[in-house]
């Protein structure tokens, strides 16, 4: 699959139709605007996502047919979904090595705030200041373009950069093309800004931070607040001391039942991000995501949770396939 159109494309209402149906999210512009460019690119800029070693993957499979479904016995909310990925996370593209993935960010349970991208295999949270997928391809490009300055009189980088120059003409043409920096200066004024601090959101060890309002039981600062060092230790310690998780636990349950779901999302989503295999955290995780998601009147990401729960375990994340 891997994002490659069939003989009938679907239309943009049966792509949003089977969303809706499915997820029970609604599918911002910019995921059809990056579906069109993907589409409108000849061989060499194809060649340059391989460059970039970027492809479409995940949901971005039913822009091509949205025909497609689940192997027998397995959730479609699965597919694309990484181990780690919140139930707010829709990966669509694959972006690098170790593990790189963009998805689009749901942390409403319904409309699409931007774009959200972290590395599988490596360490850090979740980057969520990309506001859309072609933002967030632009940034790969410079980055790759970056680390291409040092070779510019090898012969196959020189390549690689023309194919690159030729992508990012098209792509300003859509998007960005009110920044003309290229490479580490584009890098240094867009991508590495830190983002000011998000008062509507909760800090999580995820570093993506949780849209809820409400007491916390470590009175947690607002996202980008924290210094997230000494927040991840202190969180570590906390999930190894049985005890003290056991009462965390009990307290967000507590709070939740009272009215209060945001001590159970906050816990719940860094229950998620640090499961490491632990049958017992996952299932800790998905008791309090979803216990905090009904109370928040977000059913979506509550059955999301629940798919993932029960699929947490499978050796792939693609799980669609022709009928």
């Amino acid at each position: 699959m891997r994002g490659e159109k069939s003989e009938r494309p679907a239309s943009r209402a049966d792509i949003e139709e089977r969303f809706l149906r499915d997820w029970g999210f609604e599918l911002p512009d910019s995921i059809f605007r990056f579906w069109d460019f993907l589409s409108s690119l000849a061989p060499a800029g194809h060649q340059a996502l391989r460059d970039l070693d970027v492809s479409p993957v995940g949901v971005i499979d039913l822009f091509a047919d949205t025909s497609l479904q689940p192997r027998q016995g397995i959730d479609v909310r699965v597919h694309g979904r990484y181990y780690r990925d919140p139930p707010e996370f829709l990966t669509f593209m694959h972006g690098g090595s170790d593990g790189l993935h963009h998805g689009l960010w749901f942390d409403d349970g319904r409309t699409c705030r931007g774009v959200a991208s972290y590395y599988t295999h490596d360490g850090g949270g979740i980057d969520t200041t990309s506001r859309t997928p072609l933002e967030a391809l632009r940034a790969i490009l410079e980055r790759c373009w970056r680390d291409l300055d040092d070779d510019v009189e090898d012969e196959d980088v020189s390549a690689r950069r023309s194919r690159l120059a030729l992508l990012r003409d098209a792509l300003t043409v859509v998007e960005t093309g009110d920044r003309p920096e290229v490479g580490l200066a584009y890098s240094r004024a867009y991508d590495t800004i830190a983002p000011a601090a998000d008062f509507d959101r909760i800090t999580t060890l995820d570093g993506a931070g949780a849209l809820v309002a409400g007491e916390t039981a470590l009175d947690r600062p607002a996202h980008g607040q924290a210094d997230e060092y000494k927040f991840a230790t202190y969180i570590y310690a906390l999930f190894e001391d049985p005890a003290a998780l056991q009462a965390g636990v009990e307290e967000a349950r507590r709070r939740c039942s009272a009215g209060d779901p945001a001590e159970a999302l906050v816990l719940g989503r860094d229950l998620h991000w640090a499961s490491g295999g632990d049958p017992a955290r996952e299932a800790l995780a998905n008791e309090l995501l979803v216990m905090a998601y009904r109370v928040l009147n977000r059913p979506s990401l509550a059955e999301i949770a629940g798919a993932h729960h029960r699929h947490r375990s499978l050796p792939r994340v693609d799980v669609l396939e022709q009928t």
